[in-house]
């Protein structure tokens, strides 16, 4: 096996047992805080030394968790088309950074396309030369084999879409941030909203969870950690609006919503997860999970925010 094709096509994702927790936390500690301060730090550099910097860490964080993504769907034997989509990334990101929103939907819309073509292409060409390239044709009966390549032509376009409108879609919306004025305001706001959410909730759902919110999906999400994202989101949001020069009050709305938006994005994720027979998407962010893992509020978040950036200017 080449490389190109170990990069195309990863191996099934599998769970590994977790770094030791610490405490109550639930995970361990001094990893997740020594990965997120080195995280923090890389986002900062990139922000106060060149925005293109950042640009290309949206491109190469989307490819990775592209990558994640993909080795996770093959546990249930789904290809993702991974190059369509990794093209499709730097279309959008280098479209949203350069001409604007128009321009990233449309890569977006190709890349998209191209998943699905890509899909139906590449299933096609493994039937070539065997029975079931002929269905119906030519004397030869349609079987159950038939429609389970049909079927199986469907999930794999289906999770293509799902792929290009999760990771780069959302991610673009990022990019379209950092290209406005005071750009690197409002993403340090994009990152310090979910942050505030993961933080309050964590806090507050390890101190006071008494309620589970959907024990069926994410049994360690408590109403009681909803509450603490509440108050911490929206106090972030108003100081975080305040230091913009926008509204406070617009701030505390934002700060709201986020949490509402990030709570189905992690419940989603959670389900998906599950799903999949998966703790978490990956490993390479210890104490974290994976690349997918650390995005997941942040990329529901983007739209919102760049959303409320439209209307407050």
């Amino acid at each position: 096996m080449t490389v190109l094709s170990t990069l195309l096509t990863p191996p099934p994702t599998r769970n590994r047992p977790p770094l030791p927790s610490t405490g109550r936390a639930g995970r361990n500690l001094p990893a997740a805080l020594g990965v997120a301060a080195v995280l923090i730090g890389v986002v900062l550099a990139c922000l106060l030394v060149d925005k293109v910097l950042f640009v290309l860490l949206v491109v190469v964080a989307v490819c990775g968790a592209l990558w994640e993504l993909a080795g996770a769907f093959a546990r249930k034997d789904i290809r993702l088309p991974l190059a369509p989509l990794w093209i499709g990334t730097v279309g959008v990101a280098v479209s949203a950074w350069t001409i604007g929103a128009e321009a990233a939907f449309g890569a977006y819309i190709a890349t998209a396309g191209a998943c699905v073509l890509w899909c139906f292409l590449d299933q096609a060409e493994a039937e070539t030369g065997t029975a079931l390239e002929a269905g119906d044709h030519d004397g030869v009966p349609r079987t159950a084999a038939h429609d389970e390549v049909r079927r199986s032509r469907s999930v794999a376009a289906s999770a293509a879409v799902f792929a290009a409108t999760y990771l780069p879609l959302l991610a673009g919306f990022g990019v379209l941030l950092v290209s406005q004025d005071h750009g690197v305001g409002k993403v340090l706001t994009l990152i310090a909203l979910p942050a505030a959410n993961d933080t309050g909730g964590w806090l507050a759902g390890i101190t006071f969870g008494r309620h589970p919110m959907a024990p069926s999906v994410s049994p360690k999400k408590s109403w009681e950690g909803f509450a603490g994202s509440l108050l911490a989101a929206v106090g972030a949001g108003c100081l975080c609006l305040w230091l913009l020069g926008a509204p406070v009050w617009a701030g505390g709305v934002l700060g709201a919503v986020v949490v509402v938006v990030s709570t189905l994005g992690d419940l989603g994720e959670s389900l998906l997860k599950r799903d999949l027979g998966l703790k978490d998407m990956g490993t390479l962010l210890p104490g974290h999970g994976g690349i997918m893992d650390r995005l997941d509020s942040i990329l529901v978040t983007a739209p919102v925010v760049y959303l409320a950036s439209l209307l407050l200017g």
